[in-house]
């Protein structure tokens, strides 16, 4: 029987990319998915994740400083490696400081985990229109997770 858990690990500083987890996460439960949130916050304990409970991990984070995810974001990249597991990675930020700063800690992830899909990145809070761009890439998302699982 195939997995249909999934765990959404991410960061957030101004609730944006918490926003986004609770709408990844809305989805796939409608999807019939069991979902595990992990919020990894300042002083967060960091452990490793057992890969194998899940079918697919996402990973949602802010774009710090010039280019870098916070480290606690880091911390957990360097504890989990989830080889076995299909990753993918969302953030939130801000297209104000250039457009070659905009979500990159979330591409970053999407390529060191050698994501399958691209990188959903948000304008700040995924209110509005960007709901439905939340919407049509756990859509997109999804069938990716069907063609290389079932």
């Amino acid at each position: 029987m195939i997995n249909k858990k999934v765990l959404i690990a991410y960061a957030s500083m101004s609730e944006n990319t918490e926003e986004v987890a609770k709408i990844i996460e809305e989805q796939l439960v409608k999807k019939g998915f069991g979902v595990d949130m992990l919020y990894i916050g300042i002083n967060s304990q960091i452990g490793k994740i057992d890969e194998e409970a899940y079918r697919a991990v996402f990973i949602g984070t802010y774009t710090w400083d010039l280019g870098f995810a916070p480290d606690e974001i880091s911390d957990f990249a360097e504890v989990n490696d989830f080889k076995n597991t299909e990753v993918y990675s969302f953030g939130t930020g801000e297209t104000q400081f250039g457009d070659d700063l905009f979500c990159v800690a979330s591409d970053k992830i999407a390529k060191y985990y050698n994501s399958p899909t691209s990188v959903l990145k948000i304008e700040q809070s995924p209110r509005g229109r960007q709901e439905n761009k939340v919407i049509e890439w756990v859509e997109k998302v999804t069938r990716n997770m069907n063609r290389t699982r079932d």
